[in-house]
Parts: structure tokens; sequence; C-alpha cells
């Protein structure tokens, strides 16, 4: 199990990180999500050993990971840290690349070995194509494979799919954390991107400004968005006072929000139609603000119309 409780972290006296405890058994996929400068990356380096925790404590199956004043190379050996700086070779091939750490005396075995992780990034046909040629997501996808030569028993990745074009980036991470499933692998991915943590992660923990704003399975906190900071990362959301559905405050998707023909508490005017593909997102006015909804077809400027709600758990 990774143990991770951080009392707190500061870095030139600035408290960084504060009260973040996460739990992850091993084969656990972990998505931390979290706006540029929360502590994400800060909390892997944490979780890795490059950096001193002064207060709490980070265990891997029950045994404390040591920072760099207790080791000559910081970092700990059953654990493998993908950064955005790919440490690469550049005037070597890819496949060199990810061979740097396997062992020589089975060139057969270590062939098979490279074959098989350049599979799972996407990269057989540029096998003997020098790094230095590389596109910055084919380098991104060279650091994948080599961190996962050796085989870590758990995998830190920070924004590993930041470089990476859209059209592959989904098949690629399909790709990747089926692997680590299949191998039993524990990854901590931290991102900015929530349809990344909500597709593949088992928990997530969300970051805001150096504390857990909130964590747990990723249906459960996107059914019961809680804040407007946890809202933000899932795109256009309506701020719902309290008192106008009951007794709380409500931050709301589009898809939770719909029209109706009855007369209810919120009536909105229409100010803006935009095509999303099976849907169209309807940008309206109430007395309190701006909302937003899902609908199947544009709908009149300026229209008025009464808004009810769905899937709102209690």
């Amino acid at each position: 199990m990774l143990d991770v409780l951080i009392h707190s972290f500061s870095y030139q006296k600035k408290l960084v990180l504060s009260h973040v405890n996460i739990r992850a058994n091993k084969g656990d996929h972990i998505g931390i999500l979290g706006e540029s400068g929360c502590g994400k990356t800060t909390l892997l380096h944490l979780i890795y050993g490059l950096l001193t925790l002064e207060s709490g404590h980070i265990k891997w199956q029950d045994e404390p990971v040591l920072g760099p004043e207790s080791v000559l190379i910081p970092g700990a050996p059953n654990m493998k840290l993908v950064t955005q700086e790919f440490d690469l070779m550049p005037v070597t091939t890819v496949a060199d690349n990810v061979a740097t750490h396997l062992p020589r005396f089975n060139q057969k075995k270590r062939a098979a070995r490279i074959n098989e992780l350049l599979d799972v990034v996407g990269l057989s046909a540029q096998k003997d194509q020098l790094v230095k040629t590389l596109s910055g997501g084919q380098k991104q996808r060279v650091a994948l494979a080599k961190a996962l030569a050796v085989a870590p028993e758990v995998l830190l990745l920070d924004e590993p799919f930041s470089h990476i074009d859209m059209h592959l980036r989904t098949t690629l991470r399909r790709s990747l954390y089926r692997y680590l499933k299949i191998n039993n692998i524990t990854c901590i991915t931290a991102t900015h991107d929530a349809e990344e943590a909500m597709a593949f992660a088992d928990s997530v923990v969300v970051l805001g400004q150096g504390t857990v704003a909130a964590q747990g399975a990723p249906q459960e906190l996107y059914q019961s968005i809680s804040s407007a900071y946890l809202a933000g990362f899932f795109g256009e959301y309506s701020y719902i006072p309290q008192g106008v559905f009951g007794q709380r405050e409500l931050f709301l998707l589009p898809h939770q929000i719909k029209r109706t023909i009855k007369q209810t508490p919120l009536l909105v005017r229409v100010t803006n139609n935009y095509f999303k593909g099976h849907f169209t997102l309807i940008a309206a006015e109430a007395t309190f603000g701006k909302v937003y909804f899902a609908h199947h077809k544009s709908i009149e400027i300026g229209k008025r119309c009464f808004l009810a709600l769905l899937k709102i758990k209690p």
C-alpha cells in the first residue's frame, strides 16, 4: 500500500502543501486533479523522494520513502517518475532509450521487452528513429516506455499527455492504463484534465491551494459537485443560489438542467446557442447570473423558458 500523509510542506518559507492524505493499494490508479500551481508536481516529487517532507510520512508497503538527505541518488528505487522534462538521450534511437536500464545478458528477452513497451505507447514504427527527430508528443511516449522498462511497482505521472495530439491521447490513455492494471502497477497521475482523471482513475484527489478540496470515486465527485472550483474543471457550469431549489446552493453542469413547460422557480432568458455535436449548449440569463443547460436543438435568442433539475443528489 502507498500511504501518503502530509501535514505540511513549505518551499522557501512558503506553505505549498498541507493536510493531504492519500492511500492507494497495489494496482490502484489515483488521479490528482488541480489547476497549475496548486502543488501537484510538488506532491509527486515528495512521493518519489526528491524532496524532504517536514511533517508527515510517505510509505510504500510499510517502508518509508527516504528523502534526498538519506540516499546517494534521490528517488525511490521501486518507483518511476515521468515529468514534462523528458529524461532522454537525443542522439540515440528510441529503442536504445527504452532499453537504458534493461539488463544486456539476454538480448532476445531484452528485444522482446522493448517491442512490448513500444507497442503499448504506439511507437513501434519509430523504433530505430533518433529521439532528436521526434515530436514533443513522441518524446513523451518514449519517456513513458522508458519508465516502464524496469517494471516499477509505482508509476508517478506528471501531466503525461500534455504534448500529445488530441486524436492520439485517448488511444494512448487506454493502452497505458490497461497495461498498468494488467501488471498490477500502482499509478498516480497529476493532471488538470478532468476527463483524464475521471475516466481512468479509481479515486480522484482534487487539490486546491495546496490542500485537498475534494476526494472520492470519480462518479461520486461528478454527481455531487460541491464547489465552483471543482465545477470549473468540467467547463461551463451554473451557480444556483440557496433558496431557488431547496435550502442549499448548487453547482450544476449543463446536463443536470433541462427545459420544461411547467412553471418552476428558475426562469431564464436565452442569450446564446453553442452547437456541441450531439447536443446544443444553451447560455441564458437568470436574475442571479448565467445559467447553462443542454438541449436537443437551438432556442431562439431572447426567448424565456423555465428550467428544472435532473440527477441531483440530496
